[in-house]
């Protein structure tokens, strides 16, 4: 069971970005994010609590944003995740549209309480799947949330890390700007430079993204696989191995 596909990588990635939480919510629509949550959980020793907004199984909340909101503000969620239409080197996301506002040529859904769980969630993971010069840009048309804030800004949350389908970076909170740590199985870094927007950091020798082990994708093909189904049967027919397969 050493075989494993890019979206394991990436689920096997949100788990270990996630090591030393204890409650991490997760947004809507985010099947991968949602799984590797599942996953640290799975895998995990101590308490490890999960809200996975939209399921019914895996949501303690009872009152949709609004608990959510609350217990961000009181410092009991550790980790959340953000994406964005684009999202620039210092970590600012675009969630509202281009062009220049309010006259956007695209308008998106909107930055609905990203600019709220930015500034309070202490381990914001920026998650983006797709990895081309048109969603990673120099700069946001748009700033629906900031990367980083004055000094005299009360901020303890702020992003982690970006996770794309190419490779996984580090933010630098006092540099504004991401670092490259890792690059996925079968790319490049002429690929990664090529397709990114801004500019960042590197070692000299980027290491390559480790992907899941053989008890991870038990886990995954397995406990993770049926827990997921609940909130995404689809995403779970259509791109998760089973272990029965």
């Amino acid at each position: 069971m050493s075989a494993f596909s890019k979206t394991e990588l990436l689920i096997a990635t949100v788990a270990r970005l996630l090591e030393g939480c204890r409650h991490v919510a997760v947004g809507a629509s985010s099947p991968i994010p949602g799984a590797g949550a599942l996953l640290a959980r799975a895998q995990g020793t101590g308490a490890f609590r999960v809200n996975l907004l939209g399921s019914r199984r895996h949501n303690f909340f009872t009152s949709g944003g609004v608990e959510l909101f609350d217990c961000a503000a009181e410092g009991r969620i550790d980790a959340f995740f953000l994406g964005g239409g684009q999202i620039d080197g210092e970590a600012n996301i675009n969630l509202v549209g281009l062009g220049r506002y309010p006259r956007t040529n695209l308008r998106w859904p909107g930055s609905f309480g990203s600019a709220y769980l930015y500034y309070l969630v202490p381990r914001v993971i920026l998650f983006r799947e797709e990895h081309s010069r048109r969603t990673l840009v120099d700069k946001v048309d748009f700033v629906s949330a900031p990367g980083a804030s004055p000094p005299d800004v009360y901020r303890p949350g702020g992003p982690a890390a970006l996770l794309t389908g190419l490779a996984l970076f580090a933010f630098d909170k006092e540099r504004r700007r991401f670092r490259l740590e890792s690059i996925h199985p079968g790319h490049g870094l002429e690929e990664i430079l090529a397709n990114t927007g801004f500019a960042f950091d590197r070692p000299e020798e980027v290491p390559t993204t480790p992907g899941p082990d053989a008890d991870q994708l038990a886990l995954l093909r397995g406990r993770v696989r049926a827990e997921l189904a609940e909130t995404y049967p689809r995403f779970v027919a259509s791109v998760l191995e089973s272990s029965a397969a």
